[in-house]
């Protein structure tokens, strides 16, 4: 529904200037922005853009000189990204989730169902599920036997909420994830390889057939309030204790959180993600896209971890992390720019050991 820039300004506590009471229907970038846009020039280097297009407001820096850059109306964000997570959350209609239940959804009878939910079609909630007040659950969601979700939560196309799943409020789950699967626990007989090469570091006394035996996820899955949950992520229930994620922590697409993992309060963890069973992670954890953790190993609080970092070994709290093994992004920097010296190293070298044979 439109907006007032009177009416966007107050809800993002911003100042304001010009004529307040034109009418904004959608954001949009500098040069592709029309009359009813508002234009998102937060930065100077955004200004030539807005030549370019038709807005007759924009959000601009603080300072700005709006009449000069031909608008009638702006807006000020000190911080540009902050104002615009206010925007969109204004702008955005969310999912058209129809209130109360569809009568094509499957609800077991003994399912407690909250004031004021939305379930949408072809709905799966099995035994003793209590779904919280305001909760939005839409199209091909299954929800397993005794599963708990939270006031508020929303729970898009397709995702997969296994059984004994407690998840907390104003949940958001992306479509295809898949929380609370069997973890990937095997074991063998006798001593496998991998137990053996763990042992040695590389040493094999004998190879020899052997046989993968299933052990049983009888754990769960717990999530925090205001977690969000990426598409095609996977969280794997833990064999005894549960696995555990923390309030606030977000996870983008595809991550994967093996069994028993602990992961802190307000993570942020990028897409590709991959953390093995047992691992633990502080709270306010960052990992860029493809990193990497290994099993058993404690991850800090306030640890950094730049992309495709892979963790072998604990990691202090408050490290800033790189490369493969992880080691400080310092040192990681001074490795790689030493890895490109090395053909001109090299060259030397070959000069030198030239010049010794000739003597």
């Amino acid at each position: 529904m439109p907006h007032t820039i009177a009416q966007i300004a107050a809800a993002l506590g911003a100042d304001c200037a010009g004529d307040l009471s034109l009418t904004i229907e959608r954001a949009a970038e500098p040069e592709q922005a029309g009359p009813r846009d508002l234009a998102l020039a937060v930065n100077p280097k955004y200004a030539d853009g807005l030549a370019k297009g038709q807005a007759q407001a924009a959000m601009l820096w603080p300072g700005a000189d709006w009449q000069a850059l031909g608008l009638k109306a702006a807006i000020f964000a000190p911080r540009g990204r902050l104002a615009m997570a206010g925007l969109t959350s204004l702008l955005d209609p969310g999912p058209m989730i129809a209130p109360g239940l569809h009568p094509m959804s499957v609800i077991d009878p003994s399912a407690q169902i909250g004031e004021g939910a939305a379930i949408g079609p072809f709905v799966t909630i099995g035994a003793g599920v209590r779904i919280g007040m305001g909760a939005r659950i839409a199209s091909h969601v299954s929800i397993a036997e005794g599963a708990q979700i939270g006031d508020h939560a929303l729970i898009l196309q397709g995702a997969r909420i296994g059984a004994r799943v407690v998840i907390g409020a104003r949940f958001i789950c992306q479509p295809g994830a898949v929380i609370g699967a069997d973890g990937f626990s095997f074991v063998t007989p006798e001593k496998s390889g991998v137990e053996e090469i763990r042992e040695t570091l590389g040493t094999r006394a004998e190879i020899r057939d052997q046989s993968w035996t299933r052990i049983h996820s009888v754990g769960a899955v717990m999530i925090g309030d205001d977690v969000e949950i990426g598409a095609n992520a996977c969280i794997d229930r833990g064999t005894i204790r549960d696995t555990v994620i923390g309030r606030g922590s977000k996870l983008d697409n595809l991550v994967h959180v093996g069994h028993n993992v602990q992961i802190g309060r307000d993570c942020l963890l990028c897409g590709q993600v991959g953390i093995a069973g047992s691992a633990r992670i502080g709270d306010r954890v960052v990992m860029g896209g493809q990193c990497g953790v290994n099993d058993n190993i404690f991850v800090g609080d306030d640890v950094i971890c730049g992309g495709g970092t892979k963790i072998f070994t604990n990691a202090p709290a408050g490290r800033v992390l790189l490369g493969s093994p992880a080691v400080k992004m310092e040192t990681q920097v001074e490795m790689q720019k030493a890895l490109r010296r090395l053909p001109r190293l090299a060259a030397k070298v070959a000069e030198i050991e030239k010049v010794i044979q000739k003597s």
